[in-house]
């Protein structure tokens, strides 16, 4: 199920319950309504609020570091890619069919992750293409003739850059889709439910009250979409930038 999908069930239950809330009201005896009754409630329902806030903080802030480390791996990434590339450059013209293969490798990934018509097809998009391109090009570099001591140095320097670029790939796979488990929305749509529907239960039924509640439920159903989008950053409406990648593509085999 889509993120917009699940904000929309959220949304329809955290409202729902406030209006639930105010039909209740009406239902229930007088003595169910006093100051006594409404004083344990809302200690309650407190205690319920208090616990949805923070769960829901706490996974906001986890979803929210999860697409930072990969929009922050794959800006270093496109550093690296850079870097290596005129490392091949100062190596000789030898290189450049490693180069080459280099940024066609990139360009394959950029169109894979950042397409610019068509929606990506669903799978990986770190894997997208040959997922043995990558460590072909190593091999590549790995068995270059060096000369002199010059270009064994940069030798070196290229088959450290590739092997950083190998494993940053698959850290930034590794935080890829991590999706909110299924149990946690359900738990927290029914927090949300109950504690609204406690609102409504004591509020006025006027339309200031009504449109509070509605932006109150709008509000946090926004909170859930948004755990749910950071939790998918190559998918949705929240995606990590792709201008690190294409500006090193630019520069690539120049």
């Amino acid at each position: 199920m889509s993120p917009i999908s699940i904000g929309l069930i959220v949304f329809s239950c955290t409202f729902g319950g406030a209006l639930v809330g105010m039909r209740l009201r009406s239902a229930l005896p007088d003595d169910h309504l006093e100051d006594r009754s409404k004083s344990t409630i809302n200690a309650s329902i407190g205690l319920v609020a208090t616990m949805t806030a923070l769960v829901l903080g706490l996974v906001t802030a986890s979803a929210k570091n999860s697409y930072d480390t990969v929009d922050s791996g794959l800006k270093h990434t496109a550093s690296q890619i850079v870097i290596l590339d005129r490392t091949l450059a100062r190596l000789g013209p030898e290189t450049r069919d490693i180069r080459t293969r280099l940024q066609q490798l990139v360009a394959s990934r950029v169109d894979a992750i950042w397409p610019s018509d068509a929606p990506r097809a669903s799978g990986s998009p770190i894997l997208a293409s040959d997922p043995a391109l990558p460590e072909r090009i190593a091999n590549d570099i790995r068995t270059l003739t060096a000369t002199n001591d010059v270009q064994r140095a940069l030798q070196a320097r290229a088959v450290d850059l590739v092997e950083q670029i190998l494993d940053a790939r698959w850290v930034v796979l590794t935080s890829t889709d991590t999706p909110v488990p299924i149990a946690f929305i359900v738990i927290m749509v029914f927090w949300l439910s109950v504690t609204f529907a406690s609102f409504g239960l004591f509020a006025p039924g006027n339309r200031t009250v009504v449109t509070a509640l509605l932006v109150s439920a709008l509000s946090v159903s926004c909170a859930i979409f948004l755990v749910l989008e950071l939790g998918s950053p190559f998918d949705g409406i929240v995606k990590v930038s792709g201008e690190p990648m294409r500006h090193a593509l630019s520069v690539l085999n120049r």
